[in-house]
């Protein structure tokens, strides 16, 4: 007997919707291959990555109850795209994280630290004192800041020697343009702090000279070895408080509405290929690395967007190596917004691996254990 036509019918909706999801999906996996000044919409795609494939999930068990042999169409996806689905969602069980560093270990930490909470300091002038206990308590090597809002006037909230008082860091290199100053006793820019010795200090500026085309490294000496630290970052969105409301409600009332969301469109677009364009900067002065380096930063990009996959070629992700779940690190907007990163070179060992659960800025704080291997010339 024929089946009932209605029947046919949702069993074609239900294959052609998981052919098109699995197509979505790859193409966001595999978006670093298309030259995002043209393509740059497809960056879309990696901001639903962790939603797609939950979706292929979901799929896979509604067929393997329904009729097996379609749930090849999502297990076909998910096995080409192996590597983002690594990159989203890294199938590490979760070992904890230890305060005490073992032997030999260089202890990493990245965190975005929005202006050391300079705009809630008169109601909360405690958060800047529990920042520096938290960098204290975790005790890193080489900690990078972006967003690093300090200045050398006596009169600033800010003050720097106080901040370089505060941590127990032996030397540093403060990067930033006095045409950003964030008023006239602060800079605006990016801090890297080391316990060992720095040989060399570089800060890079790359047209338009804007406070996200600058980037700095510095040398290091640990214990006979010579490594490069990069602290970068990329291009934020520039989301507006009207923006954000916006996508908090995810709602179209008026024509007010659509405007923001051509605004929010808009800055998306100009976002992805400033990235681009920054991370292939970055990657040039990378390569030309004689020593081994560790890379941190807030790249305002999510696992396996263009920025993130053109920086990290070639070098190992610590979330991606010890971290489990998402594991955001931006604290607005996304559950999935995984978008602060320690990539480090396949000359190291990845120990361990944490993102400190404390909302002190917007973004979390991020820290890395590792180890270079000792056949690692």
């Amino acid at each position: 007997m024929e089946k009932p036509f209605l029947r046919r019918l949702t069993k074609k909706i239900f294959i052609i919707s998981n052919i098109v999801i699995g197509i979505f999906f790859l193409v966001g996996a595999n978006v670093k291959y298309f030259d995002p000044d043209s393509w740059w919409f497809l960056s879309l795609f990696t901001l639903a990555l962790p939603y797609l494939l939950l979706l292929l999930v979901l799929f896979i068990l509604f067929w393997l109850l329904i009729k097996p042999f379609w749930s090849w169409i999502s297990l076909l996806v998910i096995f080409i795209s192996l590597h983002a689905v690594k990159n989203i969602f890294p199938l590490n069980f979760s070992a904890g994280f230890t305060l005490v560093k073992q032997k030999g270990n260089i202890r990493i930490m990245s965190w975005n630290v929005e202006q050391f909470d300079i705009l809630h300091h008169k109601d909360h002038p405690e958060v800047k004192q529990e920042m520096f206990d938290l960098i204290n308590k975790y005790d890193p090597d080489i900690a990078c800041f972006q967003e690093a809002v300090a200045g050398e006037y006596k009169k600033g909230i800010n003050y720097f020697p106080d901040i370089k008082n505060a941590l127990h860091f032996s030397d540093y290199l403060y990067s930033y343009q006095l045409r950003d100053d964030y008023d006239r006793y602060h800079h605006f820019g990016i801090l890297v702090f080391s316990k060992f010795p720095i040989i060399r200090k570089q800060t890079i500026v790359n047209n338009p000279n804007d406070y996200n085309s600058t980037f700095q490294f510095i040398d290091v000496l640990a214990g006979n070895d010579t490594l490069r630290i990069f602290n970068v970052h990329l291009q934020s969105l520039k989301f507006s408080k009207e923006n954000l409301t916006y996508l908090d409600s995810g709602k179209i009332i008026d024509n007010s509405n659509i405007t923001e969301s051509k605004s929010i469109i808009s800055k998306i677009k100009k976002g992805i290929i400033k990235r681009a364009s920054q991370a292939f900067f970055i990657k040039d002065e990378m390569n030309h690395s004689p020593y081994p380096i560790i890379v941190c930063g807030d790249f305002n990009d999510v696992p396996v967007s263009y920025a993130y996959e053109t920086i990290g070629a070639g070098l190992q992700n610590a979330f991606v190596k010890r971290g489990s779940g998402i594991s955001r690190t931006f604290s607005s907007i996304s559950p999935t917004l995984r978008i602060d990163n320690i990539f480090a070179d396949k000359k190291f060992t990845i120990s361990q691996f944490i993102r400190v659960k404390k909302l002190l800025s917007d973004h979390f704080p991020i820290i890395a254990d590792m180890k270079l291997k000792p056949d690692h010339e």
